[in-house]
């Protein structure tokens, strides 16, 4: 079978890799799409300089083998069933795994291909074989929308540890993939108002049209300030933090969802937070928790318009080039390959 593996920056090839065997607790699925997210970016254009590297851990596919441990075990995928995947690693035994915090798993994440080169996710492949319980059925929808199982998994997670109650006034700072997720998420569980904060106007327009109660610029701001009860941070700039933290109401949470540069620091005055009962949390990936509610409302379609409207582009497994070469290069939302 075919993988994608990026060789350096700016280089992705095909490679012949023996089709992989489902392992008794394992099923093998036929990716049917594979969404290219930052990592994935960073590996082709050269900020994540590790290589050759398999990427790929946004996929979906069709189930065409069924570990003989639990093909009669009732909840396990069976065959043709579409499925989302969880392609990331847990060890289980570490002590954050034992909290129940496996997003925070201190075992170094990925595995190998045949060759020795490093998976993270293998996801650009053809097929992939994937533990049972890290496989979630999804019903009949898009698989395209299947794909964003593990970007969803993430914004839940996100949303889940906010504190977030139906009723809530949130804002979002950054209106790209993640961002669009948030506002998705939190007005399908209730929210009263969602506003998207970002600095390009073309976005502002297409968060409007998804449904954002308001948009705006980072300095024009003033209405919004000291009126919410939870900002998700999803584009991590310097003064995000301060810039959330203006937003908030008393006793609001300012979540820190995307990256940040290594050396971006944040002004935050510790009587400010103490007086007003703020919340600063950050958060990382996902958690099986997340997954099983990511898979209902996936399988739900409460979501369908908005995760149909964050699809960029489609390509073909043998066009992984120009998908990578697009989603490096240009403001995209998701570019599926499959």
């Amino acid at each position: 079978m075919q993988v994608a593996v990026v060789t350096g920056p700016g280089a992705v090839e095909l490679r012949e890799e023996p089709r992989p065997a489902a392992g008794p607790d394992d099923v093998l699925v036929s990716v049917g799409a594979c969404g290219l997210c930052t990592m994935e970016r960073r590996l082709y254009d050269g900020t994540k300089p590790v290589y050759p590297v398999a990427p790929g851990h946004e996929a979906a596919g069709r189930v065409i083998e069924v570990g003989e441990a639990v093909a009669s075990l009732a909840g396990t995928p069976q065959l043709g069933d579409l499925v989302t995947m969880d392609l990331l690693t847990r060890c289980g035994t570490c002590h954050m795994c034992r909290r129940g915090r496996s997003a925070l798993c201190k075992r170094p994440q990925g595995g190998t291909l045949s060759d020795g080169t490093i998976s993270m996710g293998a996801g650009l492949a053809e097929v992939v074989s994937v533990a049972a319980a890290q496989t979630y059925r999804v019903g009949e929808i898009p698989v395209e929308q299947a794909a964003m199982g593990e970007p969803l998994a993430c914004v839940v997670h996100s949303v889940r540890l906010s504190g977030f109650r139906a009723g809530d006034r949130v804002a979002v700072i950054g209106a790209g993939y993640m961002g669009r997720l948030h506002l998705a998420l939190c007005r399908a569980w209730g929210a009263s108002r969602v506003g998207l904060v970002d600095i390009d106007e073309q976005r502002r327009t297409e968060a409007t049209g998804a449904g954002a109660d308001w948009v705006a610029g980072p300095d024009d701001l003033v209405r919004w300030q000291g009126r919410h009860d939870a900002v998700f941070v999803t584009a991590g700039t310097p003064g995000a933090v301060e810039l959330a933290l203006d937003l908030c109401d008393d006793a609001g949470a300012v979540v820190l969802y995307g990256a940040f540069p290594k050396d971006v620091m944040a002004s935050v005055g510790a009587d400010r937070i103490h007086h007003h009962e703020l919340s600063i949390i950050g958060v990382f990936s996902q958690e099986p928790e997340d997954w099983r509610t990511a898979a209902g409302l996936l399988e739900s379609g409460a979501l369908a318009a908005d995760l149909d409207r964050l699809v960029t582009a489609r390509y073909r497994l043998d066009e992984v080039a120009d998908a990578l070469t697009l989603a490096a290069s240009q403001p995209v939302y998701r570019v599926m390959v499959g």
